[in-house]
């Protein structure tokens, strides 16, 4: 009887065992891309009956260099390994061996970028119902490409710091791109033929969020004015607009998987509390390089577009106002730079239809400025006013081809007040890189704003981009 019991407590032992397995982020996966010509993390646990397995080792085996590097499971049973990535390429695998073998498939290594924010990041190219993307047929019958591969992560705002998500990698074909963020592809599409390497774009993302909801709690503290105590119900209720929720369900999950950098396109659900934003996003942007440990790694994010903010009761509030906010932001941040989108509006949609320039003006920045490509545009920005009587006369940097109007020799972008701190529509011309603008009702300028109000055709362009918004007073 004592040794049926043994053989039966044996044998229910040994099928334990079998169930101890690797398990892997979702975004470790067949068809992944890896970043290239660096060192790289790989994470997982070793699952037995979903309580993990400590002290397991496993051996992990990289195709490409036939290296194989060991780990052992910690208490909770995650392992991690750093791996050395070639110069891009592929097809490769990656085997987990812990006694039972798991195999990776179709990896390729090239660029990587997480692509983040709210619903104009996550605008997919098949648009909102009645909200299209501009091109999106012409862009869905030639976008395939299977060295360019797509990964959505899901949504999921939560109160605890989560370690896996939802989503697959897919390569770019008409299904997948559709699906898929209009401006992470414009972007990514951009690097592919500029670069000839794969890319990988990781997004996540989700409409309506608030900047606060994709920071960690202990950033936070530098922010009275944001809510500091939160709790499960505070999720429930304001899901993506509650602070630390998107960081802990959407964005702690990826940190650490090996990225070039980051793309950002947010900022409209924070236009009512625009006052801090510049420093705010400044402390995000840190948080997530320190979070990541690979250094100050390229940010790149649009300013919002012009929108008439009225139509969602948000009249009371100036959007240029937070356009100005991020305008300042390249300035505090090393390694960060701004797409500007003043021109690629819609008065009556908070969904602009021009994903193409949103992304491909993200890539003009990448390739400029991490790829170290020649010849491309730049984005003009204002330096400083003088006035010499009736007259201001305005000066810009990054401006070496000189600033012109888009619709002929004038605009009626410009407003000019004097002490009284009273706007007047101006008269603008151009003449050798320098802005004049004046009004017969203002004798003593003092203050000169462009553009500055919620929606605006912005006009003022710099070898076929557009100059920001910009006031020239802080009244």
């Amino acid at each position: 009887m004592k040794r049926i019991l043994l053989l039966s407590i044996v044998y229910h032992l040994s099928l334990i065992t079998s169930f101890a397995e690797v398990k892997l982020p979702a975004f470790f996966a067949d068809g992944m891309v890896l970043q290239q010509q660096t060192e790289v993390r790989l994470w997982g646990w070793i699952d037995k009956l979903n309580n993990g397995t400590p002290n397991k080792r496993v051996t992990v085996t990289t195709s490409w260099d036939k290296k194989s590097y060991q780990a052992k499971s910690d208490a909770d049973g995650r392992f991690e390994v750093i791996v050395q990535t070639p110069i891009a390429g592929g097809p490769y695998d990656i085997t987990f061996n812990d006694g039972k073998q798991r195999q990776l498939s179709n990896i390729l290594i090239g660029e990587v970028w997480i692509c983040s924010g709210q619903s104009n990041m996550e605008m997919q190219m098949k648009g909102f119902k009645g909200q299209p993307v501009a091109e999106a047929t012409k862009e869905l019958l030639q976008c395939g490409d299977s060295l360019m591969r797509l990964f959505y992560a899901g949504r999921k705002p939560s109160i605890s710091q989560q370690h896996d998500l939802t989503g697959s990698w897919k390569s770019a074909n008409s299904a997948s791109v559709r699906d898929f963020s209009a401006t992470a592809y414009f972007f990514g599409k951009a690097l592919r033929k500029a670069l000839g390497v794969p890319i990988g774009l990781i997004c996540t993302s989700y409409g309506g969020s608030a900047c606060e909801a994709w920071m960690e709690a202990d950033w936070l503290k530098a922010f009275p004015k944001v809510q500091q105590t939160i709790t499960e119900d505070d999720v429930n209720k304001l899901r993506q607009r509650c602070p630390t929720a998107l960081y802990n369900g959407q964005l702690f999950p990826l940190i650490g998987y090996g990225i070039r950098g980051a793309i950002w396109y947010q900022g409209e659900d924070n236009v009512p509390r625009y006052d801090f934003y510049a420093p705010l996003f400044a402390r995000m942007i840190q948080g997530w390089r320190e979070e990541w440990k690979i250094g100050d790694f390229p940010f790149y994010y649009c300013q919002i577009a012009p929108y008439d903010y009225s139509l969602i009761d948000w009249g009371q509030y100036n959007s240029a106002l937070l356009r100005e906010q991020q305008a300042r932001v390249e300035n505090m941040v090393d390694n960060c730079r701004m797409a500007v989108l003043m021109d690629a509006g819609l008065e009556y949609g908070i969904h602009p239809r021009k994903k193409r320039e949103a992304g491909e003006r993200l890539a003009i920045l990448a390739l400029a400025n991490t790829y170290q490509m020649k010849g491309l545009p730049d984005f003009a920005t204002y330096s400083q006013v003088e006035f010499h009587g009736d007259t201001a006369v305005i000066s810009f940097d990054r401006s070496k081809e000189w600033v012109y109007f888009e619709n002929g020799p004038h605009s009626d972008n410009f407003e000019i007040a004097g002490n009284d701190q009273v706007f007047y529509p101006a008269e603008a011309w151009i003449s050798r890189n320098r802005l004049y603008v004046k009004s017969e009702k203002v004798s003593h300028p003092v203050a000169v704003r462009y553009a500055f109000k919620n929606w605006a055709i912005g006009d003022l362009m710099h070898d076929g981009l557009p100059v920001s918004s910009f006031r020239t007073d802080n009244w």
